[in-house]
């Protein structure tokens, strides 16, 4: 029998500054925060609701050990309270009608995944009668959403056999795109990316895609990653583009117009900034800004920030489609909106003397603040 349980304190210093987080500072507010434990399959597993204002709260199913932490499960906590937190804002900004939720199924999913424990999972997110809707996330896929989806209706992210929208690099990517016209019109006068040097950081799922439209366009492309198999399927689809040795070589490249990173989150931080040549960041990976105030370091420096969690939205707005039955036309009509909600982020961080990242914040509180005390029945 799954164990559903509400969130408790421990002793230890790590569960207080959780709860801290949780109840006091500015990165909490969360409505709901759900343990859930089914000893038979070894499920143990974070569920985060942070906001409903907008509508049931929708993010991905993170599955993760969390080797470095000495207590994984503390970490897993943390994280999903920051990612709901995330997830509140991003799906404001994207226009959809849901709020922030975020799930952690804490394990190594090489060693732990099975039918069981996903099934398991699915009678968890079940019982919460449809405040939370899940998709994919990291160390989960298509064919684990479909497990999920055998215990729990509120199952996105599924594969089109089954009724879903399957992998959601697609507009993911074609979102980022959107976004980077409405970046170079904004520095540049023209949203024409012709002629502009374009260096994408991580070609794997999403990075490669971006990197067909942009070739498309004309930019001159600069690519790295860790990765050489893709680098090599990148240069063999693009003979023109170029592959840099290191992470701080493409940053740090005088031609760079647009930086776009399409990998690891942290990019941004007290090492690369000083080295970033573009006049332009806006790229695909979440969680670009290591810490608070390195927006206004790029500010400082005349970068155009393209907030992260709206030019990534392409994909949540995928998943959300699936509810009211997947079409891609129509999907990708709403991720084409990412294009003109970066401009009025622009147009607002100028009128208000503020970053982008903070006119952005801005505008999804607006949109959330409006939206509370209106009725929305989740099931």
């Amino acid at each position: 029998m799954t164990d559903v349980r509400p969130a408790v304190a421990g002793d230890s210093a790590p569960e207080a500054e959780v709860l801290d987080t949780l109840f006091h500072s500015d990165q909490g507010g969360h409505e709901q925060v759900v343990l859930c434990q089914d000893r038979p399959t070894g499920l143990r597993a974070v569920i985060a609701v942070h906001s409903t204002a907008l509508g049931p709260a929708l993010g991905g199913t993170r599955f993760h050990a969390y080797p470095d932490s000495p207590r994984p499960e503390s970490a897993a906590l943390a994280d999903a309270l920051r990612l709901a937190r995330g997830m509140t804002y991003k799906n404001a900004l994207a226009g959809l009608e849901h709020g922030g939720g975020k799930a952690v199924i804490i394990g190594d999913p090489e060693k732990i995944k099975t039918e069981e424990l996903l099934l398991a999972y699915g009678r968890c997110v079940d019982a919460l009668g449809g405040r939370y809707v899940t998709a994919c996330d990291v160390g989960t896929y298509v064919q684990d959403m479909d497990v999920v989806a055998r215990t729990c209706r509120w199952t996105t992210g599924r594969s089109p056999e089954n009724g879903g929208a399957g992998d959601s690099s697609v507009l993911t990517a074609y979102g980022v795109f959107q976004a980077m016209l409405a970046s170079a019109e904004h520095r540049w006068g023209s949203p024409e990316l012709t002629g502009r040097t374009v260096g994408v950081a991580g070609v794997g799922k999403v990075g490669h895609l971006l990197v067909d439209q942009l070739v498309e366009a004309g930019a001159r492309v600069l690519i790295h990653d860790v990765n050489a198999e893709a680098v090599r399927r990148v240069l063999a689809a693009h003979p023109s583009v170029v592959a840099v040795d290191t992470a701080d070589e493409l940053i740090g490249a005088q031609e760079l117009d647009i930086y776009a990173p399409c990998a690891l989150g942290g990019v941004l931080n007290d090492h690369t900034v000083p080295l970033l040549r573009a006049a332009v960041v806006c790229g695909a990976a979440n969680n670009q800004l290591d810490h608070p105030g390195v927006e206004k370091d790029l500010a400082d420096r005349g970068v155009l920030y393209a907030p992260d969690y709206v030019v990534n939205s392409g994909g949540v707005i995928q998943v959300a489609d699936e509810l009211h039955g997947f079409d891609f036309a129509r999907a990708k009509t709403k991720a084409a909106d990412i294009r003109l909600t970066t401009r009025e982020i622009f147009q607002r961080a100028e009128a208000d003397g503020v970053p982008p990242a903070v006119a952005a914040d801005r505008i999804a509180e607006q949109r959330i603040a409006q939206a509370r005390g209106v009725d929305r029945p989740f099931a």
